[in-house]
């Protein structure tokens, strides 16, 4: 099923997400919803938060970057990088930062550089709540720590400069008040 996917102002998109156990209810439906509902609107990652929920639980699919020539270097990587994040917590962030165009499902229209650091070493649960130690490095980490940061309450326009902030400040507040072009589902803050 498709979801409505909270739009920036919505009040769920700043809390802190509440770990959850294997018995949370129709877990693996709402995985698959939150796949669903991220390939409806054409993102390669997406957060509980986004869909209204205050848990911490992402998935990513970065599988659609392996095609693109500006990743030919480590396509082998990203093809069928199709993952599951449950009470994840970053342990460490190392190696240089780098500026990257980011943008976010509920945040449409806006684009901005952010910088991250370059390697992630994360520990999360999959769907199975197998648990998993794992580095990863390149735009898999990218995708990650702005999904985190989801969990964590936090968004990709958080990391921008003040001045950065102050330029986008009209269009956030349009997105919050539903005068934003889209083609997938959307709930707007009352």
């Amino acid at each position: 099923m498709i979801l409505p996917i909270r739009a920036f102002g919505d009040p769920i998109l700043r809390k802190v997400g509440k770990d959850i156990d294997k018995n949370y209810p129709d877990l693996q439906e709402l995985i698959d919803n939150m796949f669903e509902t991220m390939y409806s609107a054409n993102g390669i990652g997406l957060a509980a938060p986004q869909i209204g929920l205050d848990i911490r639980l992402f998935v990513i699919d970065v599988t659609p970057l392996a095609e693109d020539e500006d990743y030919e270097d480590i396509k082998d990587e990203l093809k069928d990088f199709k993952k599951v994040f449950i009470n994840a917590k970053i342990l460490e962030e190392s190696g240089e930062e780098w500026k990257f165009n980011e943008g976010c499902l509920s945040i449409p229209d806006v684009r901005e550089d952010v910088k991250r650091k370059g390697t992630i070493v994360i520990e999360y649960h999959d769907e199975n709540f197998v648990k998993h130690t794992e580095t990863f490095s390149d735009i898999r980490a990218r995708v990650i720590q702005h999904e985190y940061d989801h969990i964590e309450g936090v968004l990709f326009t958080d990391h921008l400069s003040a001045l950065k902030k102050k330029l986008v400040k009209g269009k956030l507040s349009k997105i919050s008040q539903g005068d934003v072009s889209i083609n997938y589902k959307m709930r707007f803050p009352k």
